[in-house]
């Protein structure tokens, strides 16, 4: 039983892992803002922002917040958990 809980969990993890990345290139191509000037508004760098937008690397809670607040949206949406 506790190996399918954690097969479970795997999975929905790396589905909020890639939704994160899938979300965040969405929200740059929409509105048409590059990396450089989200990591510049939320204080990280390109690089940072970078490894988030290829899945590679997860952002913290603060800044999953932060790319939140900066887009106008929730971190619900952002990790894939919303539509809204």
């Amino acid at each position: 039983m506790q190996m399918k809980l954690t097969a479970c969990f795997s999975i929905k993890y790396i589905y909020m892992v890639n939704k994160f990345a899938e979300r965040l290139n969405e929200l740059l191509q929409e509105r048409e803002i590059s990396q450089r000037c989200l990591a510049k508004a939320i204080n990280v760098t390109s690089a940072t922002v970078s490894v988030w937008s290829r899945g590679i690397k997860q952002p913290t809670a603060d800044n999953i917040i932060a790319v939140a607040k900066y887009f106008d949206v929730s971190s619900d949406y952002l990790l894939g958990l919303s539509d809204i």
